[in-house]
This record gives C-alpha cells, structure tokens and sequence, in this order.
C-alpha cells in the first residue's frame, strides 16, 4: 500500500503542472462534437505516458539517453511538431456549427504521440523522478508503484478529455474556447521556443 501512494502521488505530482500534452488533450474534450471523438487523444497520450514510464521503470530509457545524437533529433523532432501544432491549434475553430472542423483522430493521434514522446523536459522527469524512485522498490511492491503511476496517468488524461467537454457545455457560444485555443497556441510555440533554445 505505501508503494502503490508513493507511486499516485508522484504520478500525481509530475502530471498536475499545465504542459503541452494536458493542453492539447483538454482541448479535444472542448472542440469535438462527441466526448468519445476526443478518446483518441486522450488513449494516445496515456498509453505513451505508460511506455515512458515502464522504460523509465526498467532502465531502458537509461540507455536511450547516453546518445547526444539520439537526444538532438529528439528535440529537433519535438520542436517542429510543436510548431506545427502551435500553428493547428491556432487556425482551429470551436465547433458549435456543422462548418467547424475538429481534427480528425489521426491528427489527433500524431499530435498526442508528438507531445508526449518528443517533449524532452517529458521523459526526463519521467526517467528522473519516476525511475529514481523506482530503485527502492523490487517484486511486488515494484509492480504496486508501477500500477499505481500508470493508473493516475490513465484517470488524469480521461478527466481532462470531460472537464473539456463541461466547459464547452458552459461555453455554447465557442467565444471561450476561442480564446483558450490562441492561449494554448501560444503556449506551445513558447514551449518550443524554450525547447529551440536549449539546443543552441
């Protein structure tokens, strides 16, 4: 037991903070018609915080990261899909009307793959918070933490998806959501300033 609430809240603790990924998945609750289009996202987004954090579990991630080389491109990467996504986000509209397009859910998918396994600052507090913690832990009590962070992840990415759904319920209008889209966007081309000025 005391594995399994040490595993929630550091899980808890790392994904509260307003980031790219939580962004972008609370803005699909808020701009697709239906709440089961916007799952796509948010599944994306907890299954790719699930491999991140088993890699980070078990050392894999370790290895990954000895690599400058593999490091720079992931950032390269994870730079130009932030922009692009930046500039998506921008020129997207609320969908209170039929002439209002969501993004689809291969757009959906690639933008939460992009967030979620290209954002360094991402793996390296999963590697380093999560997978240090990880090290005081073996057998069951291993899998109890493990479970623990995956199932906060899992509950935390579907609570964003209907909390974005409430508030277009509140925002008929999409006047709101409107605004909340050219925020996120210039959060995440911020967020990819900051990233662009890491590699130089």
């Amino acid at each position: 037991m005391e594995a399994f609430l040490h595993g929630a809240l550091l899980a808890l603790g790392l994904i509260l903070p307003l980031g790219v990924q939580n962004v972008f998945v609370f803005s699909q609750g808020a701009t697709q018609q239906r709440l089961v289009r916007a799952f796509p996202a948010s599944i994306t987004a907890a299954l790719c915080d699930t491999l991140l954090i088993l890699l980070a579990v078990f050392g894999l991630s370790v290895l990954v990261l000895q690599f400058e080389w593999l490091r720079l491109a992931l950032m390269t990467a994870g730079i130009l899909f932030l922009l692009y996504m930046g500039f998506a986000i921008w020129q997207s509209q609320p969908t209170t009307t039929e002439k209002n397009k969501a993004l689809p859910i291969k757009k959906q998918i690639l933008f939460a793959l992009s967030v979620s396994l290209l954002n360094p600052h991402a793996i390296l507090d999963t590697i380093g918070v999560i997978g240090t913690s990880a090290l005081k832990y073996s057998g069951v009590t291993l899998i109890y933490f493990t479970t623990a962070c995956i199932l906060i992840s899992w509950l935390w990415f579907f609570g964003l998806t209907l909390a974005g759904a409430s508030l277009k319920k509140i925002d008929s209008s999409g006047k709101l959501m409107n605004v909340f889209n050219k925020c996120s966007a210039v959060f995440i081309w911020a967020t990819a300033i900051y990233l662009l000025r890491g590699l130089l």
